[in-house]
Order: structure tokens, then C-alpha cells, then sequence
């Protein structure tokens, strides 16, 4: 198994049950107001207007399956990401943050698979996870054309982006979706470490603007 969002494919999963609430919401308020209007006027419209079109139905939760492999794609991303920075990057706080990112994110991956064996689960690709590994080519393109003192500034700003948006994820889908108790477990064991590295890219970002 592999364990581990892009911040599109987090948003866009956001988005939709947003919307989904949205329209339900809407669809009923219409419908009050339709029924209201009728009894007021003493009236039928039933046969004068439509049915209206029914509301779209709320995207579910997704399963242990695909969380594990939201997990694990996003923490291979971030390790693939490491291993450019090393290469390309010029400032010490980068190359340091970038060593940071492959170690942890591997450890993380090294443990998701584990659990994964242990409860005999096969990551599941989906949406979100496929929307990841989509943003991750996008910003890797990006990042390949850039200088070394472009690259330092352009790394550390996707990183930040990146880390607020797992960070987030977690918050808001994966680990209030994760079933599986152990699953669970790992997901709020990794999350102080997202928060730490979110807080350290920061810091470095501030740095490098200065």
C-alpha cells in the first residue's frame, strides 16, 4: 500500500460537497416558497410548472482505501519534490528543508504500507488522489526551468502552499472519514509533523524575501 491531496485536488473535493449542500439547501427553500405560494393563492401548480430538476447528490466520504492513497501520494510527492531541491537548490535552509521532506515523507510512506499489510488493504485510487499527482507534474514542469536563486523562492512558496493544503485536508476530510481506528491513529500522529514543516517553509519563505 501506499499511504498519503494537491491543494487543487483537495479544493475541488471541498467545492463539490460545498456545492452539493448548497443546491440541497436551495432546493428546499424553492420548494417551501412554491408550496407557500400556493396555499396563499388557493391555487394548483402542480400542472403549471415543472418538477424541478432534482438536486445533485453530496460526493461520499471517501473509504480507508482511498485515504490511504491520498496519503500516500502526497507524501511521495513531497519526497520527489525534496529530491529536485537538493539538486537545483542554492540556499543552505533550502537544501536542509528539502533533506527534512524525504525522510519524513518516506518514513510516513514506510509506515502507511505497513498498516496497509497489516490490515490487508489495497489503496484505492480516486479523484483527489489522481488531482495530486495532476498539480504535482504541473509544479514539477514549473520548477524544472527555473535558476537556482529563482528555484530557492519559487520551491519553498509551493511547499508552503502544499503543506497548508494537506494540513487541511487532514483537518477536513481524511482523518473525520478514516473508520479503520489504527488508520485513524497514524493520520493524527502525522499531522503535528505537516504543522511543524507548514511553520518551518514559513519561515524559510520570510527569509528568503528578505
Amino acid at each position: 500500500m501506499r499511504l498519503s491531496s494537491r491543494p487543487a485536488g483537495r479544493a475541488a473535493l471541498s467545492a463539490l460537497l460545498l456545492a452539493a449542500a448548497v443546491s440541497v439547501a436551495c432546493a428546499k427553500k424553492e420548494g417551501a416558497r412554491s408550496d407557500t405560494a400556493a396555499t396563499a393563492t388557493g391555487t394548483d401548480t402542480s400542472a403549471a410548472a415543472p418538477a424541478p430538476a432534482p438536486a445533485p447528490a453530496s460526493p461520499a466520504a471517501p473509504n480507508d482505501a482511498q485515504i490511504a492513497h491520498v496519503a500516500v501520494t502526497a507524501n511521495s510527492i513531497d519526497s520527489a519534490a525534496g529530491e529536485m531541491a537538493k539538486r537545483k537548490g542554492s540556499a543552505k535552509a533550502v537544501k536542509d528543508f528539502a533533506q527534512t521532506m524525504i525522510t519524513d515523507h518516506t518514513g510516513v510512506n514506510k509506515q502507511a504500507v505497513a498498516l496497509a499489510t497489516k490490515l490487508n488493504v489495497t489503496p484505492q485510487d480516486n479523484d483527489v488522489s489522481r488531482g495530486l499527482m495532476a498539480g504535482a507534474d504541473s509544479a514539477r514542469s514549473d520548477l524544472q526551468g527555473k535558476s537556482a536563486g529563482v528555484f530557492d523562492k519559487a520551491y519553498i512558496d509551493h511547499e508552503v502552499a502544499y503543506h497548508q493544503a494537506v494540513l487541511d485536508a487532514l483537518d477536513r476530510t481524511l482523518i473525520p472519514s478514516a473508520q479503520n481506528a489504527e488508520l485513524k491513529d497514524l493520520l493524527q500522529k502525522v499531522r503535528p509533523a505537516i504543522a511543524a514543516h507548514l511553520e518551518r517553509a514559513k519561515s524559510i519563505q520570510s527569509s528568503l524575501g528578505k
